[in-house]
């Protein structure tokens, strides 16, 4: 029986159905479940262990965990502006993507844990939460040499500033995401999960880079001061599109706790490799059960070759010219101190429209 659900009813209908980690409804994010990290804790009635544990002790880590799926979003929409499914975050749609073990989905699921990552680290370097700071660098090795820095150049350093402690962000990240499943028929769809949640994250903590200052006299550099920060998201976004253009098809092993590569002469996917099961529909043509919106009405470029253009993201169905007025801001000026003030333009433009 079909029953037309609000927001938070479905997310509500998918905690009840798997109840595998909260903040894994990604199709909720944006509705008042995510919003409110106090209605997460209390709507999941089937959370236990440590997640249990800090919604009751620590909402505001459950509040930045919520900031970080919606960043992980955020960052979806935009490395998928141009492709025929563009990560909308309809509900109902967004779903129904979710519930398969496709290309998409591995994406998703990444950029979301690298999401989690990212907005928790942040709030411990800005003194939001008060279980975490700047990370400790007692045992760390030395700052790798500046490429413009002669070696035995007698420049003295040490850890200083505010690193970012990645570490933190990224255990729990993995707490509330890697929640344990039930065991049974998910299984392999829990390894493929668990996978591109660790990619996930690893697109952020593997790629710190070491930020110095130079401290001396008259602007010399006699000691640099050195601390580790996160890439920022959007390096983590392409670095994860990459892995998406290069995924590798997966199938469940005999034993039931093995993934196998599909193909022959095929590699075994690594830790940073976006995995999946099933192929993509090709998301031409709105279909509530594979989750498709269809590209009708989808602005396109008519002059581009690639996947942005008018001949692959219109499915060969066409497109039509139209041309539309809308209202920007023109003639920006700086007034001190310190506003901007603009003047509103109005501004024809032709947009290619799919058929």
């Amino acid at each position: 029986m079909r029953v037309r659900l609000s927001r938070i009813q479905l997310a509500l209908f998918f905690i009840l159905l798997c109840p595998v980690n909260i903040i894994g409804l990604w199709w909720a994010v944006g509705s008042p479940l995510v919003m409110d990290p106090n209605s997460i804790c209390r709507k999941a009635k089937r959370l236990a262990g440590k997640q249990a544990e800090l919604c009751q002790t620590q909402p505001e880590i459950v509040s930045e965990v919520a900031k970080g799926a919606r960043l992980g979003v955020r960052e979806c929409q935009y490395q998928f502006r141009y492709r025929r499914w563009n990560c909308t975050s309809h509900n109902k749609y967004f779903g129904k993507i979710l519930q398969q073990d496709i290309r998409e989905t591995a994406f998703v699921y990444a950029i979301t844990a690298a999401g989690v990552t990212h907005a928790v680290t942040q709030a411990c370097s800005m003194g939001d939460l008060l279980q975490c700071g700047c990370e400790a660098t007692r045992n760390r090795a030395p700052p790798e040499q500046s490429s413009s820095s002669p070696p035995g150049d007698g420049v003295k350093w040490e850890w200083g500033g505010c690193g970012d402690d990645v570490e933190f962000g990224y255990e729990k990240s993995k707490q509330f995401m890697d929640a344990k499943r039930r065991r049974g028929k998910s299984d392999i769809r829990t390894l493929i999960d668990l996978h591109n949640n660790e990619a996930g994250r690893l697109a952020v903590k593997l790629y710190m880079r070491t930020e110095c200052k130079c401290h001396g006299l008259s602007g010399s550099c006699t000691l640099r001061t050195c601390w580790k920060k996160m890439p920022h998201f959007r390096e983590v976004g392409d670095r994860l599109l990459e892995r998406f253009n290069g995924a590798s098809k997966v199938m469940g092993g005999n034993d039931g706790k093995t993934l196998i590569p599909v193909g022959q002469n095929i590699k075994p996917p690594d830790k940073q490799d976006l995995i999946y099961s099933d192929e993509s529909p090709d998301f031409c043509l709105a279909n509530r059960k594979t989750g498709s919106l269809g590209t009708r009405g989808r602005m396109c470029n008519s002059t581009a070759m690639d996947i942005s253009g008018c001949d692959l993201l219109c499915c060969e169905r066409g497109y039509s010219e139209e041309s539309v007025v809308i209202e920007e801001n023109c003639l920006c000026r700086f007034h001190w101190c310190c506003v901007v003030q603009c003047q509103k333009c109005s501004v024809q433009k032709e947009l290619s429209l799919c058929h």
